[in-house]
This record gives C-alpha cells, sequence and structure tokens, in this order.
C-alpha cells in the first residue's frame, strides 16, 4: 500500500491540512502526519525529508504559513514529488508570503504548489501522482471525478427548474 507523508510546520496549520488527510483516507491511501518545522526542528527536517522514501512514502505534502520554507527544505533533501500548501497563518501577509515562498522555488527543486489553504487539492495530487502507479488508487479518482461531474449536472438540473 502508498503511503502519503503529510507535514506542516506546526498544530496551527492543522485545521487546514485535515483536508488533505480526510481525501487520502477517503481513497484508502495511508496517510502519516507529523509536525516538521523548518526554522525551530531543522535536525528533524533533514532527517524526514532524506529517510521519507525509505519508509514508504511516495508523495509529502508539506503545509507551511508566513516564510514557509518547509515545503521547500523538503524538496531540496528528498527525491520524493513534494505538494506545498501555502497556509494563511496569524503572522501571514494576507497569505501572500506563503504562496511565494513554496511557488518560487529555483531550478532544478520543485514543488507543486496548490492554492492558498489548498489542502483538499494538495491531497488529490498525491492521490493522483500515486494512482499513475496503482490501478486501484487510480479506479478511486475516477470515482471521485464521476461524482464531481454528477454534482454539476444535478446542480444545473435545480435552477432549471
Amino acid at each position: 500500500m502508498s503511503k502519503v507523508g503529510v507535514i506542516m510546520g506546526s498544530t496551527s496549520d492543522m485545521p487546514v491540512m485535515e483536508k488533505a488527510i480526510e481525501v487520502l483516507k477517503g481513497f484508502d491511501i495511508e496517510v502519516e502526519v507529523d509536525i516538521v518545522s523548518a526554522h525551530r526542528t531543522p535536525e528533524k527536517l533533514f532527517d524526514y525529508a532524506k529517510n521519507a522514501h525509505i519508509k514508504g512514502i511516495k508523495v509529502i505534502i508539506a503545509g507551511a504559513g508566513g516564510a514557509a520554507h518547509l515545503p521547500g527544505m523538503v524538496a531540496s533533501l528528498s527525491p520524493l514529488p513534494v505538494i506545498g500548501v501555502p497556509v494563511k497563518s496569524r503572522n501571514s501577509i494576507d497569505g501572500w508570503d506563503s504562496v511565494l515562498s513554496i511557488l518560487q522555488m529555483p531550478g532544478g527543486v520543485p514543488v507543486a504548489t496548490v492554492a492558498l489553504d489548498g489542502a483538499l487539492n494538495a491531497g488529490i495530487l498525491a492521490a493522483q501522482i500515486i494512482g499513475a502507479s496503482d490501478s486501484c488508487v487510480l479506479d478511486k479518482i475516477l470515482v471521485y471525478k464521476e461524482g464531481l461531474k454528477q454534482k454539476v449536472i444535478e446542480g444545473a438540473k435545480q435552477i432549471k427548474k
């Protein structure tokens, strides 16, 4: 079974990151959740990023607010795909500092970046990455996408009444 690592800089990020955890569990993907601060626990960050693939993790979702160095630092150390979730925190400049810190990575150190507080999409993207090589997950993604389509069709029917 594939596993996704969901990490964040502090417990205050959990309400946002919970959406990624929920959607991944909905696809029956194992999730490992941890607090890994780029600035307060750099040794833990280095250990986590360098060894996540050894623990069976296939994708890392990293959420961070403010200066938001966690996703980029993890990507610089890990061979795994990293999805960054900019989190609008209390010390943030409307979230733009987080978005730009994650989005503006130098060549050679990619971080797939979702919208501000976009943990739901991060979870779906992680599932799609895993689904590229796991047909069981791919089938669940196809069902999920069909469900999205049906919601739109039903919504359209409701407004035409």
